[in-house]
Order: C-alpha cells, then structure tokens, then sequence
C-alpha cells in the first residue's frame, strides 16, 4: 500500500487532437515531499497536474492516490483532499471573507476566525484591515479592485483555510513582480507545511529546495533527482 497521500503516475499517457501530450509518464510524488516539475513551455507540466484532480483522464495509464486509482474516489472527495494555486488567480464577486471561504463544507456556518487566522498565514491580513470595509469588503468579478500580489494571497489563504493535504502550484508567483512574489512566496511557504507539494515552478530557490526534480521534456519525463 502506497503512503498516504503519495501520487502515482504509471504510464500516462495523454492525446489531443491526435497530438501526444504526454507519453508513458512514470513518477511518484511521495507523502510529504517538495516535488518540483521544471521543463520548458508545451512540455505538459500542467497537463500532468491537472490529471490528479481529474480536469480530464488520461488515454493510457493510471494514477494511483493512497495506492488507490483515482477513478475509484467520488469527485467531491478527491477534490476535497487537493489545494490547487495556479497563477492565475481566480476570485469571485463576493466579498473577502466569502472568497477566502470558498469552497468550506457549505453545512457549516461561515467560521471568521479561520478566516482571519488563514488571511494572516497568507500575509493578506494588513492589506485587508486597510481596505473600507476589512473582511467584508467586495472585491468584484474577478477581485478587479485588487493587484495582483493581494489576489494570489487571497487564493493561498482559501487554500489553507481548506486544508487540503495535497498542494498543487503551478507557476503561482510567475505573474508577479519582485515584491509582491516575495510575500507571496512567504505565504506559500506557510501553506506547503506538513503537505504533500507538487508545484510546478521556475524560481531557482524553489528548485534548489525540492526534495526531487523532475525534469519533462515534449511530453515526457527525461529525469528525476535533486538538484546536485
């Protein structure tokens, strides 16, 4: 039996269009690991990402999550045990606290506690307390009334408040300048604490502290180590 939450990828492969995306892809991401997938663009880093939550199902091949094949979990609970952060951080029109709260046991009442306890791990707090209305401030489609810095800690604090022990990052701080990615690089290192972390990145700090590389080339995995 695999360890929990270790990923398994066993010959995946994945066709669009009669195009090879991915191509007998072999790998394990183990429980509690930094597991970084560098490679350049059109490489299917984010294709392999996405098949973990289910976005799509390969052609070929399985993955196993626990030792167990994705397809015998429901959706709503593989999807419950996995965090995604992508660069492109999506919000609602709703105000801040909903945001954050986004995706919680809707049987439950909203908890502003963890709330606020997820927004201050996430380095969002100080920028929430400055605007008009704090916590219950609306934020538009989008989050447009917000920069870009302050949206993808919102996202990482909806991340932590739901405490999924799986994290995908996939290129979460590539949009951002100088120091709105160190913030939020402060807050990512919060959330990957005591996770499972797969991230998909090309900062070399994240690189050189990975627990493994994997290195992916048009479509497939050419190596797998740690940096040295």
């Amino acid at each position: 039996m695999e360890p929990t939450n270790a990923v398994v990828f066993r010959d995946v492969s994945v066709r669009r269009s009669g195009l090879a995306i991915l191509e007998h892809v072999n790998a394990t991401v183990p429980q509690g690991s930094c597991t970084v997938i560098v490679g350049p663009n059109g490489a299917g880093k984010t294709t392999l990402v996405n098949l973990i939550p289910r976005f799509y199902d390969p052609q070929r091949g399985e993955i196993l999550l626990n030792g167990k094949p994705l397809k015998e979990y429901s959706l709503a609970s593989l999807r419950r045990s996995v965090s995604m952060v992508s660069q492109d951080a999506f919000l609602f029109d709703m105000t801040i606290a909903e945001n954050i709260a986004y995706g919680r046991d809707l049987s439950s009442e909203l908890d502003m506690d963890r709330v606020r306890s997820a927004a201050v791990a996430a380095y969002a707090d100080g920028f929430i307390r400055e605007l008009p209305e704090g916590y219950e401030t609306p934020i538009g489609e989008r989050g447009v009334r917000l920069s870009g810095g302050q949206k993808q800690r919102l996202t990482i604090a909806r991340a932590l408040l739901k405490d999924a022990p799986l994290l995908i990052l996939d290129e979460a701080t590539s949009a951002l300048d100088s120091e709105s990615e160190h913030m939020v690089q402060k807050a990512l290192d919060n959330l990957m604490l005591n996770r499972t972390s797969l991230i998909i990145a090309h900062r070399l700090s994240t690189i050189l502290e990975a627990d493994r590389i994997v290195v992916m080339e048009c479509g497939r995995i050419v190596d797998i180590g740690r940096h040295e």
